[in-house]
């Protein structure tokens, strides 16, 4: 891939330590306004998952910040870890929105770790139901003056959540400014109507994430429980999963007024391994995907995750600005 000049700039920010970059924002603003991120394309609105850069060495809210303005991106779904963190969570309770598999565990350590994490959640529930929000308008803030919206919160409701801890997580989108919150996908009518009614009293919408189980009718529990379930879709893992029930570009076309944002990843079918690509390189329609959308004008993110294996000698910065430099081609 080939650089612009503007490009290696963005680069070169993302070598910067966050603190720095960030310091460097407030002080320069007239400077900082021409390196602004600006990531809506021909009227399509691309962002990205924070758990893009998973793999960087700070995973801070400040820090994540910096990766995507790095990048050129003003649009983001943040991840809840680095959120409830950078709101003032107990170290060692774990946001939602956590993904990953830590080394195998002996029974004794095993028990030990059930003991340490229900603490830790119950520290976490403590804090959740009598945090102010001051803090979370603060990120909003923080993101904002440097050109990025957050528009999804992966804050996930869960099944062991109090009413208390419900109204918690989606007044924490209110105040990041986000438009849903984003969850994994279930066929649990009762829980799917539970966090609908929440979705509903706080005008934030409920956004469920598919995985290889997504397919033409993966979500149709979820959209008959509530008006304000709707769809996260994944159309990579749409793809690995063997477009169950018709193509992606079908859900696109039957379903587009039930999504809140959707995941790009260049994934193959089955037949073909079900493998995790650069983008351009696998069977995910990329390019017809955000075609589709900006033909028809329709305002949903188009959210990009980086999942496939950062070659050696790269980041993931990098890499997410490859995917951000596909869709500008795509939708060129």
């Amino acid at each position: 891939m080939e650089y612009s000049r503007r490009d290696f700039g963005k680069l070169a920010l993302a070598a910067m330590p966050a603190a720095a970059l960030l310091e460097r924002s407030f002080a320069s603003p007239v400077l900082f306004a021409a390196e602004r991120p600006d990531s809506l394309i021909n009227g399509v609105q691309v962002g990205t998952i924070t758990y893009s850069y998973r793999s960087m060495p700070d995973q801070s809210a400040r820090a994540l910040l910096g990766y995507v303005v790095a990048d050129g991106i003003s649009a983001v779904e943040l991840m809840g870890q680095p959120a409830e963190q950078f709101a003032g969570a107990p170290v060692g309770g774990r946001g939602g929105g956590g993904r990953g598999r830590g080394p195998q565990l002996t029974p004794q350590q095993q028990t030990e770790q059930q003991a340490r994490q229900r603490g830790a959640r119950e520290a976490l529930r403590k804090w959740r139901t009598s945090a102010s929000m001051d803090r979370y308008k603060e990120l909003r803030r923080l993101y904002r003056d440097s050109g990025v919206t957050i528009y999804g919160l992966k804050i996930s409701p869960t099944q062991d959540m109090t009413d208390d801890e419900m109204d918690y997580v989606f007044n924490a989108a209110t105040a990041v400014g986000a438009t849903h919150v984003t969850l994994e996908i279930t066929e649990d009518v009762p829980f799917l109507k539970r966090v609908g009614g929440f979705a509903e009293r706080h005008k934030v919408y409920a956004a469920y994430h598919s995985h290889t189980q997504g397919g033409m009718a993966a979500f149709d529990a979820a959209f008959a429980a509530s008006k304000a379930n709707l769809a996260n879709v994944d159309f990579g893992h749409y793809v690995a999963g063997g477009n169950k029930g018709g193509t992606a570009l079908e859900f696109l076309h039957k379903f587009h007024d039930r999504i809140a944002s959707f995941h790009l990843k260049d994934r193959t079918t089955p037949e073909h391994g079900e493998k995790n690509l650069a983008w351009g390189t696998g069977d995910t329609p990329l390019k017809e995907i955000l075609q589709t959308v900006k033909k028809n004008r329709w305002t949903m993110p188009a959210t990009i995750e980086l999942e496939y294996e950062v070659p050696q000698g790269s980041d993931a910065v990098k890499e997410v600005a490859k995917c951000l430099e596909y869709c500008k081609a795509a939708l060129a």
